[in-house]
């Protein structure tokens, strides 16, 4: 029995290190043959003209989306506004929400949804919320809300993330302050 017993133990041991380097030999393999993140601030490098297998994108940085978001927080404030910011980028990631004081806890869901379906569409929601009579089965798409408030930020045309404002009594003046953050961008 205790003969038994150790060559199950050794074969189990032996089994988990073969595994355990294997592993590890993978990640490395796939570790150095893997495109590497790069920090937003760091220019990426070009890929060559023939190489049709990679892309470039812009992105919004942090600093930008929180400035964008704060501007749009204050235009409401200076409105009497109490209202929630949400920024996302490309892909509906949240980059920054600011919820204002005294912002109904439905606008921060809100907020997200509008940046997330401006982004999406590249276009204001409120273009997008009269989409809704031709094709009602927009509305059933996760995570969008064809309401007005939201509004795309761009970079040569294409979107790179989305503003979203919500808390307002009503959409135009969420979009109003979404703008705001948007135009802010440019300055």
């Amino acid at each position: 029995m205790q003969t038994r017993t150790r060559v199950l133990t050794g074969t189990a041991l032996a089994l988990a290190l073969g595994a355990g380097t294997f592993g590890a030999v993978s990640a490395s393999a796939s570790a150095s043959t893997a495109p590497t993140a790069r920090a937003e601030s760091a220019p990426a490098p070009a890929a060559p003209a023939k190489d049709k297998n990679f892309t470039t994108s812009t992105h919004l940085t942090i600093d930008a989306a929180s400035r964008a978001a704060r501007a749009a927080l204050d235009a409401a404030g200076k409105e009497g506004q109490k209202v929630t910011v949400a920024v996302v980028d490309r892909s509906g990631n949240t980059l920054v929400t600011l919820r204002g004081d005294g912002a109904g806890p439905q606008s921060y869901e809100s907020a997200q949804r509008k940046a997330f379906t401006a982004v999406s569409w590249n276009a204001p929601t409120s273009v997008l919320a009269g989409r809704l009579a031709q094709a009602p089965n927009l509305k059933d798409i996760p995570g969008t809300l064809f309401l007005a408030g939201g509004a795309p930020v761009q970079a040569s045309g294409a979107p790179v993330a989305g503003i979203g404002v919500a808390g307002a009594p009503s959409g135009d003046l969420d979009e109003k302050f979404a703008k705001a953050g948007v135009d802010s961008l440019a300055k």
